[in-house]
């Protein structure tokens, strides 16, 4: 789990803040548990909510709209999912650890949590419409990093 609050904090300390933070809940609210089969996915859910909420109360309000207008972030590919899968995890993590705050929260949640564009939306307190706008605009970001680094290593063989 500091895997995953490391992914969605600025900082490794601010990872080690947020852990902190998810486990006290965690071991406050453990008797809300009613199947302990689902127990993984419950830590994992407190730990996500943790950090969106260390995020809001912290960076969002400064950070969600990131002008990025000055990079140019015209690249794209209808093969960015793919691409994305065939790519080391540790490579895609540090690009996304370099995206601004808002963009890496929110690619973090669909892409790598799988949360839908409606439910990053409720989460963020956000329109859908901007979660959508924000996270095509974060691929394109994500996509002209590949790009500096060397696409071509990723792609697969034969």
């Amino acid at each position: 789990m500091i895997g995953v609050c490391i992914r969605y904090a600025k900082t490794h300390a601010e990872g080690e803040d947020i852990f902190q933070e998810a486990f006290i809940k965690v071991f406050k609210n453990i008797a809300e548990v009613r199947e302990i089969e689902s127990i993984d996915s419950w830590v994992k859910s407190v730990v996500i909510r943790t950090a969106i909420n260390y995020y809001n109360r912290t960076t969002r309000q400064q950070l969600l709209h990131v002008d990025l207008d000055n990079s140019d972030t015209s690249f794209q590919t209808e093969d960015y999912e793919s691409l994305i899968d065939r790519m080391d995890t540790a490579v895609i993590l540090n690009i996304i650890a370099q995206l601004p705050d808002g963009y890496r929260m929110i690619v973090n949640l669909h892409l790598i949590d799988g949360y839908t564009h409606a439910e990053i939306a409720a989460m963020l307190s956000i329109a859908d419409g901007t979660v959508r706008s924000q996270y095509h605009r974060a691929r394109s970001v994500l996509m002209k990093k590949l790009q500096e680094i060397g696409i071509n290593r990723y792609e697969i063989p034969g």
